[in-house]
């Protein structure tokens, strides 16, 4: 696995240096692997200036997309942008194709998980000059850390100059049926008042009901995340991102509490239940009381949900008293093959942070507002749902982190934990058998991760 994934890199950087060699002639920024020595070429009036973005997603996030550029285009009156779309399993294969053969997008989305080898290849263009005297948006004013994503320093994620900016951010509460809650007599959390797994737990017995096609489960899978993260565990050390430590007991106790909402306490639909019906749309039919879902779920939710419905935060372990969950992220950056880097910076900045932007991603269901005054302004009266838009903040300000995964120079590792997992929540293996016969191997496979990033930054 090790050579396999090595040869991928190596690909990946042939098809880079061979995008290097393509000779251009720069009409706005000349780019390279850093911003050094690059000078600015003067825009004409004469024609308009032309760049590319590309990016995925639904047929709803295309069309928010579609009418944020417009408006940039309408404030930008001297640039044309051509959207291009991919499906998201396509995305990475097409971009690297692209780069490889000289014909990169001016801008694009950058999953967050390969920020570190497109920016270690000198595929992005360095924006932090650009960040720190744009006129687009206020750093102060963005959620705190969401631009610190997308730093990278050479070695580690997080620090040095930055090679994105969020296209949006992604919290994960949990979205109940306000009708079902009140039909049972259950009282919600509030950020004030959180529950525990023991409070989750009774809760969800109570709204779990009927048989056959009536059946009514109280909760969907629980985020397995969640449940690590907030009982102090962890799938890797934090410090050096070198360990795992999936049989840590605290792990282990998680893991089986989360298998054990299903196999034993049956509150939550079957294997064979769930891959009929997914959680999400089991929620939508009224089958399911509670589900973990993404801020992404929130116009399929006003557009095709019948019933009364909320969000909540995930609940406390009983043993830590916290409470955690992920959130996710891709970033826009700006190639460094570009011959427009102003024109492409523009558009980068207005489509994560703009006001108008930002107002026609929350009004069309695409995301929260990452700038501070807005969220916590016009989005929490915003008259469509969530009514209780406080806990998707709070989240983001006191539960919510990135993944391990994330921070890694590859995921196969956590690809590897995941692709056996089922067995636990299956009911063939305990949590406790199945993390100490797969430790070794996601050992192996992080080390290896940790060879290619040396390599690959050599």
């Amino acid at each position: 696995m090790k050579k396999r994934s090595l040869v991928v890199v190596l690909c990946l950087v042939m098809m880079l240096l061979f995008a290097a060699c393509t000779p251009s002639t720069p009409t706005d920024t000349q780019s390279s692997k850093t911003n050094e020595g690059q000078t600015q070429s003067p825009e004409t009036d004469e024609d308009k200036v032309e760049i590319s973005f590309m990016g995925w997603g639904t047929d709803a996030e295309i069309a928010t997309f579609q009418a944020m550029i417009d408006q940039f285009e309408d404030m930008y009156t001297d640039v044309e942008v051509e959207y291009i779309t991919v499906a998201d399993n396509e995305f990475d294969t097409k971009l690297q194709s692209m780069i490889g053969s000289g014909t990169s997008p001016d801008v694009f989305y950058v999953p967050i998980d390969n920020l570190m080898k497109y920016a270690a290849s000198g595929a992005l263009y360095d924006i932090s000059d650009y960040v720190a005297n744009n006129d687009v948006f206020d750093v102060d004013n963005i959620w705190d850390s969401l631009i610190d994503l997308y730093r990278f320093d050479g070695l580690n994620q997080g620090s040095g100059p930055i090679y994105a900016l969020p296209k949006d951010v992604s919290v994960f509460p949990i979205f109940y049926n306000v009708d079902m809650f009140e039909a049972a007599n259950i009282t919600p959390p509030t950020n004030e008042d959180p529950w525990d797994w023991d409070d989750f737990l009774d809760a969800a017995t109570k709204l779990t009901n009927g048989t056959g096609d009536d059946k009514v489960y109280g909760t969907g899978a629980y985020s397995l995340e969640s449940a690590v993260w907030s009982n102090g565990a962890e799938w890797i050390d934090q410090e050096t991102l070198t360990e795992i430590q999936v049989t840590d007991p605290k792990f282990i106790e998680a893991m089986q509490w989360c298998a054990d909402l299903r196999l034993v306490h049956e509150v939550a639909p079957t294997a064979a239940e769930s891959s009929a019906l997914g959680d999400w749309d089991r929620y939508k039919q009224g089958k399911l009381a509670m589900v973990g879902s993404g801020t992404w779920s929130i116009s399929d939710a006003w557009n095709n949900i019948d019933f009364e419905w909320d969000v909540m935060n995930w609940p406390v372990s009983p043993n830590t008293g916290k409470s955690e969950i992920w959130f996710g992220s891709a970033g826009i950056g700006v190639s460094a093959a570009t011959k427009h880097a102003e024109a492409s910076q523009n558009l980068a900045a207005f489509l994560s942070f703009n006001e108008e932007a930002q107002r026609t991603a929350y009004t069309m269901g695409q995301a929260i507002p990452m700038l501070k005054d807005m969220a916590q302004g016009d989005y929490s009266e915003f008259e469509k749902g969530p009514k209780s838009k406080d806990v998707l903040f709070y989240i983001l300000e006191n539960s919510a982190r990135l993944a391990s995964q994330s921070r890694t120079f590859n995921q196969e590792w956590f690809a590897e934990f995941n692709s056996g997992s089922a067995d636990v929540f299956e009911g063939r293996q305990t949590a406790s058998d199945y993390v100490t016969s797969i430790a070794p191997t996601l050992q192996s496979l992080l080390d290896d991760s940790i060879a290619q990033k040396l390599e690959f930054m050599e």
